[in-house]
C-alpha cells in the first residue's frame, strides 16, 4: 500500500509513520509513505496558501491552485486512487470502511484541510474525491485524521501486523460486533488486584466462554447500540 499526504505540516506525518508498525511495515517494504507540501506550489514569495473567504466570514481558506499543482506533481497514479479529503461533513470512517480500502485500493492520497477549510473548487478539479469524517468534532487540522485511517488501513496490509489473529479478532472486525473483552499479562496479582483464575485454568473452551461473556457486558456498559436486537 502506498500512501501519499497532501499537507502543511510533513513533520507531523512523518514522525509518526517512521514508528510503531507502520514504521515497520515501510521497513518491510509493505507500505510507503510520501507527503507532499502545497507551500511548494504556492508560486508567491512567501509561500502563502490561503486567503480570505469571498463573501466574507471569519477565518481563511486554503486555495485551489497549490493543492491541485501538488497533486498534479505526483504523476500518474492508478486510475482508481482515491483522494481522501478529511473533513467533519463526511461520513464516519469505521473498521469495515478500513478494510474495504485495503482490498480496494494500492495508492491512497490524503488531503490534509486547514484553517476554515478548502476551497469547494478543488473536489470538483480532482479525481475520485471521498469526503470523510473521523468523528463529530472539529480539529485543527487533518493531519491527525490521516494518520487515524492510514493506521486502521495498514493492519490490514498482508504482513504489517505479525499476528494476524491480532487483526481479525479486534473490535469491530469482520462479524465482531463486540467491544473486546479485557486483557491480562505477567504479573499474576498487582497491587491487590489478581489475573482472573479462569484465564489460569488452561481450559481453552472455558475461557473462550468468559471471553465473550467479558465482551457482552463491555458492549452493554460502553456502547449498548452495537448489541443485537433481543
Amino acid at each position: 500500500m502506498n500512501f501519499t499526504v497532501l499537507t502543511l505540516f510533513p513533520d507531523v506525518i512523518n514522525h509518526y509513520c517512521n514508528a510503531s508498525i507502520v514504521g515497520r511495515g515501510q521497513q518491510a517494504g509493505l507500505l510507503s509513505v510520501n507527503t507532499v507540501n502545497p507551500r511548494d506550489f504556492s508560486g508567491n514569495k512567501h509561500n502563502r496558501v490561503d486567503d480570505t473567504p469571498y463573501g466574507g466570514g471569519a477565518g481563511m481558506v486554503m486555495m485551489a491552485p497549490p493543492i491541485v499543482s501538488a497533486y498534479e506533481s505526483l504523476g500518474e497514479l492508478p486510475a482508481n486512487t482515491p483522494v481522501i479529503l478529511t473533513t467533519p461533513a463526511g461520513p464516519t470512517f469505521n473498521q469495515p470502511m478500513a478494510k474495504q480500502w485495503a482490498d480496494a485500493y494500492s495508492h491512497m492520497v490524503f488531503l490534509c484541510g486547514h484553517y476554515e477549510g478548502i476551497d469547494a473548487r478543488v473536489a470538483k478539479v480532482l479525481p475520485n474525491v471521498m469526503p470523510v469524517s473521523i468523528g463529530d468534532y472539529v480539529l485543527t487540522g487533518g493531519e491527525l485524521p490521516a494518520l487515524c485511517m492510514m493506521d486502521a488501513v495498514s493492519r490490514y496490509i498482508p504482513g504489517v501486523v505479525q499476528k494476524a489473529d491480532s487483526v481479525t479478532e479486534d473490535s469491530f472486525s469482520g462479524e465482531q460486533t463486540l467491544l473486546e473483552h479485557a486483557h491480562y499479562t505477567r504479573p499474576a496479582e498487582f497491587r491487590g488486584h489478581a489475573v482472573p483464575d479462569i484465564l489460569l485454568s488452561g481450559d481453552h473452551a472455558k475461557i473462550a466462554a468468559w471471553r465473550h461473556q467479558q465482551s457482552v457486558h463491555v458492549t452493554q456498559r460502553y456502547r449498548p447500540e452495537l448489541l443485537p436486537p433481543e
